[in-house]
């Protein structure tokens, strides 16, 4: 078939509409887990992105849309900002996961060594990059791809495409998710804070005892075997919260889109 009888096929309404379910779709693509991964080539990206907009825009209920330039431009970047207020909830979960990590390379001593983070393409520490590393796998192995997808659906039915959001629920939704980083962050690494705290304060009684001992010689090899072993052991545990947060991350996501 001729490419331009294909496009003949369809109307002014149904491009637009295409275009409008991509500017959603895009920001998960920037700021939401996995989909935003620099592991994952950028046109890779592109391609998924496209993938899911033919996916969605059939389901999607929409009216007739505006397209003179203003109106059109004005509906994009309403798109734009209903796609970043979801993501931005679901980068604040994982933010937590990188701000546990950074908290204990400070404790444990590992902030000294940074290295390149392949899922941000930043430069974080080593235990950092590894709670990162294990934040994505559970989020695979829970299916959290699937759910973002369906949350994203849902936000069509929170915002249709001719209506527009409610901008201070959006920043009150903003808000709590930033607001809760660093409570889920320390959740998180509670059990290694405690044990650590309790170390510091043996070999500071020791210190004490025995004050020709050489503590950091000591203590910094003891920290870091004490942090690893707790880590390990509390790492299975991290598989049931960061579920429960996905849950309550997504709900909070579809509550702050409200139409105004």
């Amino acid at each position: 078939m001729d490419p331009s009888e294909l496009l003949a096929r369809f109307s002014e309404q149904q491009v637009a509409g295409f275009f409008l379910v991509l500017a959603r779709i895009s920001p998960l693509f920037l700021l939401a887990p996995l989909f935003s991964s620099k592991m994952v080539p950028g046109r890779a990206r592109a391609v998924i992105a496209v993938a899911l907009t033919v996916g969605i825009l059939p389901v999607v209920q929409r009216g007739p849309i505006d397209l003179s330039i203003l109106g059109f431009g004005g509906l994009i970047l309403k798109e734009l900002l209903v796609g970043l207020a979801f993501a931005y909830a679901l980068a604040a979960m994982f933010a937590a996961m990188q701000a546990a990590g950074a908290l204990l390379d400070t404790l444990i001593g590992f902030s000294f060594g940074a290295m390149v983070d392949p899922v941000t393409g930043t430069q974080s520490t080593v235990l950092s990059q590894m709670y990162a590393l294990f934040g994505v796998a559970i989020f695979i192995t829970l299916g959290g791809d699937g759910w973002v997808v369906k949350g994203l659906a849902r936000t069509y039915d929170a915002v249709p495409l001719s209506e527009a959001p409610a901008i201070g629920s959006m920043v009150q939704g903003a808000q709590v998710a930033f607001s809760g980083i660093f409570v889920s962050a320390f959740m998180i690494g509670a059990p290694v804070l405690i044990a650590l705290i309790i170390v510091d304060a043996a070999f500071g009684v020791v210190s004490r005892v025995v004050p020709q001992m050489n503590i950091f010689a000591v203590g910094f090899p003891a920290k870091m075997i004490v942090g690893l072993v707790m880590i390990g052991a509390s790492l299975p545990f991290v598989d049931d919260f960061l579920g429960g947060q996905l849950q309550e991350t997504l709900a909070i996501a579809l509550r702050s889109l409200q139409v105004a």
